[in-house]
């Protein structure tokens, strides 16, 4: 088992969600950290865990962002990070199924990803870089993100079905080191 750093400058956590039934509103988190726990001998043995800040969260509208970040959804100020968790990994097909812990305002769901393993490359630094997929969907009421609005036409102003699209990648730890030895020197 080895340990690797998310590295947030090529890690991707992108959301998405109806917007008065007939349109999508777009976003992503911008702050990610975590470490993941790889076993390449057996990837099912692999764990880890990401954090997301909910402060990070941007759809393009500055106005909406501010909503969802208030008490009425994330509530950023008194639960700064959605956390996952790996709690198990299974072949699925030609990728993996990835079982995680969710926690999000204080309140833990299990979620499972869909997740291809995308490869392992070489890093400038003689370390190793490795990129990951995952994919899935969530009811954004499972973890009390309840607030909606009535529309006068019928149906909800938004959707409580979330697709989460997550694009992982990790440098090995021994990597992470080398990197931060050679700018220091």
């Amino acid at each position: 088992m080895a340990i690797w750093r998310i590295d947030p400058a090529h890690t991707d956590i992108n959301f998405s969600a109806r917007h008065m039934m007939v349109t999508s509103v777009h976003g992503k988190f911008g702050r990610v950290e975590g470490q993941l726990d790889l076993d390449e001998e057996d990837p099912l043995a692999s764990r880890g865990e990401i954090r997301v800040a909910v402060a990070s969260l941007s759809t393009g509208v500055e106005k909406r962002d501010q909503h969802l970040r208030s008490a009425d959804f994330f509530d950023a100020e008194d639960h700064p990070w959605i956390v996952a968790r790996t709690t198990g990994i299974e072949r699925h097909g030609d990728g993996y199924l990835v079982h995680a812990d969710v926690t999000i305002r204080g309140r833990t769901r299990p979620v499972t990803f869909e997740a291809e393993f995308l490869g392992l490359v070489p890093t400038m630094h003689g370390g190793r870089h490795a990129g990951f997929h995952l994919s899935g969907t969530v009811d954004r009421k499972d973890w009390g993100l309840d607030w909606n609005m009535a529309l006068e036409a019928g149906g909800w102003l938004v959707g409580d079905e979330i697709r989460l699209d997550i694009d992982v990648a990790a440098d090995s730890v021994a990597a992470v080191s080398a990197a931060g030895a050679s700018t220091a020197a």
